[in-house]
């Protein structure tokens, strides 16, 4: 039969409350974890942005809230 759990603090707990009898030889083998399980693949918007951030600097105050004017050249709201 397989069981399945997790390490924490370095002991193996068992999920669904499985009582094995003390002494029972056991095998441990660790699952492959996926990419997309594993958050440290999917990189943060940070870090897929921070080549840009910061780069330009002369922009208007308002420029947040009036970006369709100076990018549009629509009336200021």
């Amino acid at each position: 039969m397989i069981y399945r759990g997790h390490v924490k603090n370095g002991t193996i707990v068992l999920e669904d409350d499985v009582a094995l009898p003390e002494g029972t030889p056991v095998k441990i083998e660790p699952l492959e974890v996926s990419d997309a399980a594993n958050e440290s693949a999917v990189p943060t918007l940070y870090e897929r942005f921070q080549n840009v951030i910061g780069k330009v600097t002369d922009l208007p105050a308002d420029f947040a809230e009036q970006h369709d004017h100076y990018i549009h050249g629509t009336p200021k709201k």
